[in-house]
């Protein structure tokens, strides 16, 4: 008698309602164990989800705790209900635990979703071919689908089997990095940069080891894979300088520090704050909203002007002319008042004013100050500044001159003469 004619026989015994009555029992303990060990919980964990049996800890209780009822119960009457229960509550605790973990790991990704959907898909119809009693019929016939490639035969499901191991062993990696950033590295690490390379770097190793192991479940030869590693090796050693030189940049940038999320630099006349720093590239924001994307072999190569090392203070100037029948020292001290009255300027260092030059127009003075705050821009502080200088000094009556030519006039018996005149009076 298949599964399915079994099914039908043991609900016709009558025997049923110990079933329904172990399952119940099952599932209430399951979800009084989540809710006791879950009520401190984080929001959106792995272990529990958003709600309490939306997590992993709830189907696997459940489902340990329904297949030992199935082993007990099963001695004394017939579990028809169980046995349908264990795969559903198989297949529910593998998709949970792959949904989770791309959810947590992966917030926004669509190809997380997408894998999350079709481990789902797979599982629902493994649990539906269990239920059924067909999976042992449909795995026989796809070990007899064969592939060749080259010497080497594989069949269907061993690519399947493969395929699931795979899932189910990265999930475990990428949950267990995500543990150790979570509980480990936010605690031991301080620095967002070092903490940043440190949880890539593990998890690139926990997931290596567990493509390996993964890989050697399912009867995968790896020394054939050692031969094609260094054989790629070599070619991506030769084919992609350039983005080995990218990767091994940002290495060096986060372990040097030289660059940290959230300094202000300025790259190609192109300022703005790191606000990521990938291991191919670098993100910078500017105050204008747009983002330039830097390949880290950039910043290790070329010079770069960090805003945010040592000290944040940054040197503005802006330059003043005034008539020639202006007092310099009344200038000054103008100019000195102007700036130190701005929101923004230092006062300590504060503003220092020079007479740059004897210009063709008037006196030349070249206007410097602090600020400390260059991460908001500095054409604001600039524009701020310009506008005090320019009401002190129409507000003391000192002229700032248009430019001027000079004129030569000569006529037969009349002296040479000159005159000087704005460009509103000359004709």
């Amino acid at each position: 008698m298949d599964d399915l004619g079994r099914f039908i026989h043991d609900l016709d015994t009558g025997s049923t309602a110990w079933d329904i009555w172990a399952l119940v029992g099952c599932l209430v303990i399951a979800f009084a164990i989540c809710w006791l060990s879950g009520r401190r919980r984080k929001a959106d964990s792995i272990w529990y989800g958003r709600a309490l049996f939306d997590g992993v800890l709830f189907p696997l209780l459940a489902l340990a705790f329904t297949y030992t009822a199935k082993l007990v119960v099963g001695e004394y009457h017939a579990v028809p209900l169980l046995r349908i229960v264990v795969p559903v509550l198989a297949a529910l605790a593998g998709i949970r635990l792959v949904a989770r973990v791309f959810t947590v790991v992966f917030p926004s990704s669509a190809l997380a979703r997408l894998v999350e959907l079709l481990i789902s898909w797979v599982a629902w119809a493994a649990a539906a071919l269990w239920i059924l009693g067909l999976l042992p019929v449909v795995m026989e016939e796809m070990e007899k689908i064969q592939f060749s490639f080259g010497k080497s035969n594989i069949n269907l499901l061993s690519i399947v089997q493969g395929v699931l191991s795979t899932s189910f062993v990265l999930a475990l990696a990428l949950w267990v990095s995500a543990a150790l950033e979570q509980k480990v590295l936010r605690d031991t690490v301080t620095d967002l940069s070092l903490r940043k390379v440190a949880a890539n770097a593990i998890r690139a190793v926990l997931l290596l080891l567990g493509v390996l192991f993964a890989l050697s479940a399912v009867g995968v030869d790896l020394t054939a894979l050692s031969v094609l590693g260094g054989a790629l090796g070599v070619g991506l050693g030769f084919g992609l300088q350039k983005l080995a030189a990218n990767y091994v940049s940002g290495f060096v940038i986060l372990f040097e520090r030289s660059l940290r999320i959230g300094d202000t630099v300025r790259v190609d006349n192109f300022e703005g704050v790191v606000v990521d720093i990938k291991t191919r590239y670098t993100l910078i924001r500017s105050l204008g909203g747009r983002e330039s994307v830097v390949p880290n072999e950039k910043l290790i190569t070329e010079r770069i002007e960090n805003l945010s090392l040592a000290d944040p203070r940054v040197l503005l100037t802006t330059q003043v002319a005034v008539s020639y029948d202006a007092d310099p020292q009344q200038v000054k001290q103008i100019l000195l008042d102007a700036a130190t009255g701005a929101p923004r300027v230092l006062v300590t260092p504060g503003p220092s004013v020079q007479l740059k030059a004897f210009g063709a127009d008037g006196l030349e003075f070249v206007l410097a100050f602090w600020i400390e705050d260059p991460q908001n821009g500095q054409g604001g502080v600039i524009s701020d500044v310009n506008f005090r200088v320019l009401a002190a000094l129409r507000a003391a009556g000192i002229d700032i001159p248009y430019p001027q030519r000079v004129v030569h006039v000569h006529s037969q018996g009349l002296p040479l003469t000159d005159s000087r005149s704005s460009p509103r009076e000359a004709s």
